[in-house]
Order: structure tokens, then C-alpha cells, then sequence
């Protein structure tokens, strides 16, 4: 039977719902904010680096071979001690004397036979394994080191492992019959081990009692030598052998086999394998935590400019915040600086052709309403007065119509074109002369004069070279030299006055008319702005100082307008004309 509280832990039951669908949504945000593609890459890149460093100690190689030297120096020394006691202990059998009953019965008549002739002759010094046996067992019982004693022929006389000694019954014991035989992915691993533990070591074989100087560090101490072996048993086990003569007054009586227990250096490794794992264990949890921390400062802010960049391209609202991440002084808080900065004239840009449109619309829209207005009324009219008067309207407009869209034209590919061309060097003494001359050939009705004048401040250089185009930065001189020539009355003079300061190039067109309006000195540059009030309504698109601003702007420089103004002898100040002020960064 279902209880209540049965029900209320079932995944399908709303509350465990509820659960279940916060521990998505945990996980989603938690591995959207922690494990982005930057940050899993940060993260196996560094882990990779340390998994290569691990990966090399717990080869241990270096260390696997200092292992064995230093256990081969240790069982020679401890095989040099124990044969010299097991040496010392061999004694000659004094206390009786063998006559040879054979040799009395060959003696003749007045020969006498003693143990001087033939006994004592070769003095031996046998190994006694009931003697040694106890020795050995003390020596070698408190280390985990397999002895044993082969007499000069090869034979197995002692053994640690059984003390075995002639006359006694080997005794080994059995592999149970209930137990398991390994499986094929144990004989796998333990293949594996030898492959990898064996390297070209060869491979450790048990031989019989008799056949001791099968082993060549026996049959090189068997003849006064020390040498020793190292092999790996079937399980990849290292196996290190060390064989010392035994012997008395240079007399050899044995030899002492030493060696060590499978798998004692390897545990040794094994046990320093397993302190650098814990070691790479909290290595790689901090590095994976620091890695992720890293990431975040990387990854959330990087995430977070990609979102709003995504908000400005779909143009979710009017105006979409970047991120403001400049108080950082590394390659993000440039990032985002640049972002900002680039948002920002986007929307400036954006602003401005919205604006430029209705400009244009609204200022096409005047001369099409009177157009319109007089192709209506030309068929009304009752003579030829009324119907020239007309076309002259008609005409006006169109001219003003051509002059609007040629000016548009202008302004509107003016960005698209001054981002297209690169920079170059332009010389402004050079262009100067050349637009005041053909200013000065082109316009001679007017009587206005034009003077050009060259000026350089202390330390400044002679040069009067700035980057930028040619060809527009002509065109802005023009527009203030044609601007200043139509407010200049007959016979007056426009100077422009070029002077290199420290670090800019400014130039000077003064005028004689006028002068601007206190409130129209702001406006001037807007589009389609104009008052001349001396000249007829529709003369001017309004475009001309709008563009000169624009271009100035594009080099990098500044321009405004100012009145040039008098002192009289009253001390009033009196407008004596206009000046507009270009100021370019010096090349």
C-alpha cells in the first residue's frame, strides 16, 4: 500500500517535479557559467600539462634505477658479512683420524703409514648446515631477503626460504584446489605489467638443487668473483640477485646466493606512485578551481559583451549598453572599451542618418511644393506675364532641386569614401596656392580679392604637411573662401593666413562682411542652415559648411566659427567681419 508520503516522492507528483526541474535548471546555469567552451578548454589544456608532468614521474625510471642500484650495494655488503660468519664457522674435524685400512695392507716391510702423508695434506674446511643453518636463519630473518648456500659444485646445500640441508624433505606448499584460477582480463593485466616492467630485462627462472651455477652470478662467485643480476619473475616483478664467494684463507668453500622477494622494489615505487597521485589528486583540484576562476574572468565578461553585441545587432531597444569592463587594465577592458566606443558611434551614425534623412526630405519637399504649386497654375494663367513669371519659378525650382541632390550626393558618400582611402601626406602650402589661384582666376566679377599668407610659430617646423586626402581638404578650403567671398562687399578682400603651430597646422579665412549672428554662430554648421539675407531665398543648399565640418572632423581636427571684431577710440567693439578656423594635427 501506498502511503501519503510515498506519494509525495514520486517523480511524477508536482512537488518532486518542482525539484527535479530546479536541479535542471542549477545545473544549466551551472554549467553555462563555469563550463563554457572557454573554460573546458582552459581547463584540459592545464590538466593536460599536468597529467604530461605526472605521467613522466610515475614512469620513474630514474628513480626505478636507483632503487636497484642502491639494493644491489646493500646485498653485497650484507652477502660480504654473512659469508664471512658462515666462513668463520666452518671448522677442521680434529678429534679423530682416518687411517685407510687399504693403504696399511700395501705397506711393506720397514714403510709406515700416518695421517701427515695424506690427512692433513689439503686442509678443508667443510660447510656444516646444521652450524650454519642457525647463523643464517639470525642474519637473514630480520630482512626480507632469500638466502642461499651452493657448494663449490653447484649444489643447493641451505636454503632460507625451507632451511633446507641434506638429509631433510623439502616440504612446498600447494596451490589450493578451490582456488579461483585468474580470469582473462587479469591475465591481461598481468601481461600488461610484465611488458611494461620487463623492459630488457630478461626473465627470472627457479632452477633445481643441482643445478645452482645455472645461474651466472653463482658461476662467476664459484671461481672467486662477486656479480650480481636483475630479472622480472612472470609477473612483471623486479627480481635482484647478488652472489659473493665464500671462502677462507682464499680457500672457496660456497657460495652465498642472496636475493630479493618479488615485488619489493616495485612496491617501494608503487608506494612513491601512490604519494604523487594524492599529490596530482589536489593538484589537479586546485588547478581545475583555479582554472575556473580564470575562466570566469575570461569567459562571463567575454559572454556578456557577445550578449549585448547580439542585443545591438537585433536592436531589441533604442539604445543597447555595453558592458563597461575599462576599469580593467588588460586585453578585455580594451575590448570592451572598443566595443563601447564603437556602439556609441553606431548610434551616432545611426542618429545622424535618421536625421539626415528628414533633413532631406524636408528641404526636397519646399522646392517640389513650389514646383508643383506653379506647373498647376501655368495652365491658369491669363497672359504672357503671368506665365513667364511662372517658368522663372519653375526654373528657380529646378535649378534648386539639381543643386539639393548634387549637394546630398555629395554628403551622403562622403564617410564611405574617407574610410575607403588611405591617408596620405598632403602639403597645405601646395594645396593652398593652388586653391586661392584658381579661386582668384575662376571669380573675378565680384571684386573681391583673395591674399594667402604662411606662418610658423617659434620651434615649430618649416613644414606645413598634414595627413589626410588632398582632395577634400581642398574642397573644405573652397567652401570657406567661396562663403567668405559672398558675404565680402565690391572691392574687399578674404585673407587666408596658413600657420604651423607646436604640434597643428591652422587655417585662417577672414572676410570683410558682416559677420555672423550672435545666435547663429552654434547653427552654422548644421545642414541645410543658411541666412543671407542679401541674397534670394533658394540661392544655397545649406550642405556647404555642414560638409567642411564633416571632412575636418574625419582628419582628426576641429573647425569654428568666430567674428573678428574692432576697437573704436570710445573703447566700443564693432564686428569687422567673419573668420573661420580650421585647426589639422600635423603629420
Amino acid at each position: 500500500m501506498t502511503t501519503q508520503a510515498d506519494r509525495r516522492e514520486e517523480p511524477g507528483s508536482p512537488p518532486a517535479r518542482g525539484l527535479l526541474g530546479l536541479a535542471r535548471r542549477v545545473r544549466r546555469v551551472v554549467a553555462l557559467k563555469s563550463f563554457s567552451s572557454l573554460t573546458q578548454r582552459i581547463v584540459l589544456l592545464n590538466l593536460a600539462g599536468l597529467c604530461a608532468l605526472v605521467s613522466g614521474i610515475l614512469y620513474l625510471s630514474e628513480f626505478r634505477s636507483g632503487l636497484i642500484d642502491a639494493r644491489i650495494q646493500s646485498l653485497l655488503v650484507q652477502g660480504e658479512i654473512i659469508a664471512a660468519a658462515i666462513a668463520s664457522s666452518a671448522q677442521v674435524e680434529t678429534n679423530s683420524i682416518t687411517v685407510d685400512p687399504e693403504r696399511l695392507l700395501e705397506l711393506q716391510a720397514g714403510e709406515s703409514y700416518g695421517p701427515g702423508e695424506e690427512g692433513f695434506a689439503p686442509l678443508e674446511f667443510p660447510i656444516n648446515p646444521e652450524r650454519v643453518a642457525p647463523v643464517l636463519r639470525r642474519l637473514v630473518g630480520p630482512t626480507r631477503t632469500r638466502a642461499r648456500i651452493y657448494d663449490r659444485d653447484g649444489q643447493l646445500l641451505l636454503d632460507s626460504r625451507s632451511l633446507y640441508s641434506r638429509g631433510e624433505i623439502l616440504r612446498y606448499d600447494l596451490p589450493s584446489p578451490t582456488e579461483p584460477r585468474p580470469g582473462p582480463m587479469e591475465r591481461l593485466w598481468r601481461a600488461v605489467q610484465l611488458w611494461f616492467g620487463r623492459g630488457d630485462l630478461p626473465l627470472y627462472k627457479e632452477y633445481g638443487p643441482q643445478a645452482g651455477k645455472n645461474y651466472p652470478e653463482v658461476a662467476t662467485a664459484a671461481v672467486g668473483g662477486k656479480a650480481s643480476e636483475v630479472r622480472v619473475d612472470e609477473r612483471g616483478r623486479v627480481v635482484v640477485s647478488v652472489a659473493v664467494p665464500i671462502q677462507r684463507f682464499r680457500a672457496i668453500l660456497g657460495v652465498l646466493l642472496l636475493s630479493t622477494q618479488g615485488g619489493e622494489i616495485d612496491e617501494a615505487v608503487r608506494a612513491e606512485r601512490f604519494v604523487i597521485v594524492r599529490v596530482f589528486l589536489v593538484a589537479a583540484v586546485v588547478m581545475v578551481l583555479l582554472s575556473v576562476l580564470l575562466a570566469g574572468t575570461i569567459a562571463d565578461p567575454v559572454r556578456k559583451l557577445a550578449a549585448a553585441a547580439e542585443r545591438v545587432r537585433r536592436r531589441i531597444k533604442n539604445r543597447v549598453e555595453i558592458p563597461d569592463f575599462t576599469s580593467r587594465s588588460d586585453e578585455i577592458g580594451h575590448l570592451s572599451g572598443a566595443l563601447r566606443d564603437m556602439t556609441r558611434a553606431l548610434y551616432n551614425r545611426i542618429e545622424a542618418i535618421e536625421s539626415f534623412a528628414a533633413d532631406v526630405a524636408h528641404e526636397l519637399k519646399n522646392p517640389l511644393t513650389s514646383l508643383r504649386s506653379a506647373v498647376e497654375t501655368l495652365p491658369l494663367a491669363r497672359n504672357d506675364t503671368s506665365r513667364a513669371r511662372l517658368m522663372e519659378v519653375i526654373q528657380h525650382d529646378v535649378k534648386r532641386l539639381d543643386r539639393l541632390i548634387s549637394d546630398i550626393s555629395d554628403a551622403s558618400r562622403l564617410d564611405a569614401e574617407l574610410q575607403r582611402q588611405e591617408a596620405a601626406a598632403v602639403d597645405l602650402k601646395q594645396l593652398l596656392e593652388m586653391v586661392v589661384g584658381m579661386a582668384q582666376d575662376v571669380r573675378k566679377d565680384d571684386g573681391v580679392r583673395v591674399a594667402l599668407a604662411f606662418e610658423r610659430a617659434a620651434g615649430a617646423s618649416s613644414s606645413f604637411v598634414v595627413p589626410g586626402h588632398a582632395s577634400r581638404l581642398g574642397q573644405v578650403v573652397d567652401n570657406l573662401v567661396s562663403n567668405a567671398r559672398s558675404f565680402s562687399p565690391q572691392g574687399g578682400e578674404v585673407r587666408v593666413t596658413c600657420r604651423h603651430l607646436k604640434d597643428t597646422v591652422e587655417i585662417l579665412v577672414d572676410d570683410d562682411g558682416p559677420g555672423i549672428q550672435p545666435d547663429a554662430l552654434a547653427r552654422i554648421f548644421e545642414r541645410f542652415y543658411t541666412d543671407r539675407p542679401h541674397q534670394g531665398f533658394g540661392q544655397n543648399s545649406g550642405l556647404g559648411l555642414s560638409i567642411s565640418k564633416q571632412i575636418v572632423e574625419a582628419h582628426g581636427g576641429c573647425i569654428w566659427a568666430e567674428n573678428r571684431v574692432a576697437k573704436g577710440g570710445d573703447g566700443d567693439e564693432t564686428v569687422v567681419g567673419a573668420r573661420f578656423v580650421v585647426r589639422l594635427p600635423a603629420g
